[in-house]
């Protein structure tokens, strides 16, 4: 069996897991932590459980969802600003595997070089960025995890004149 656990859309696990969801206390959000990957996989995998199974998560946060016009990202209107990576947004995405705060009159190649993120992509056209910040393996009972986590910066079509900056957790079962 191999596969990858998805930690935000599509969640398999979360009929596997449903106490996840309401272990979680909204109040301990840490969202710039989560974004800038300073969180581990069971902390962000409890917060996305709960966004995505508690009734009205994001209202309880201040959030207001709003179309991405992309299938891919979930996108939220914060309440307050966060301030990550030196900047402040009050927008933000989630893609399969994290969030990443989209931020506006920056340039991801200048984003990227703060960060320490060399490009895979470098064009006018599309940006794309990766930093991996823990790479591990465990096995327990016969099951071995494979443990992501990476710092990206991207461009997308969708959001024009934007840089989407943040973190991906991502657990595979092998």
């Amino acid at each position: 069996m191999r596969g990858t656990v998805p930690c935000l859309t599509g969640l398999a696990l979360l009929a596997a897991e449903p106490a996840v969801a309401q272990e979680f206390d909204p109040g301990s959000l840490d969202l710039p932590a989560l974004i800038e990957c300073r969180a581990d996989v069971p902390a962000y995998n409890g917060f996305a459980f709960w966004l995505t199974g508690e009734a009205g998560a994001a209202e309880k946060l201040g959030w207001r969802k709003v179309d991405s016009n992309n299938p891919f990202l979930s996108q939220y209107e914060l309440e307050k600003p966060v301030a990550v990576f030196d900047e402040q947004t009050k927008s933000i995405v989630f893609t399969s595997s994290g969030p990443m705060a989209v931020l506006d009159g920056v340039a991801a190649a200048d984003v990227a070089k703060k960060l320490g993120i060399q490009p895979l992509i470098s064009s006018p056209q599309k940006f794309l960025g990766e930093k991996v910040v823990s790479d591990k393996t465990e096995s327990a009972e016969g099951v071995t995890f494979a443990t992501r986590i990476s710092l990206n910066v991207s461009t997308v079509e969708t959001h024009p004149g934007k840089v989407l900056a943040g973190c991906s957790y991502k657990i595979e079962v092998q």
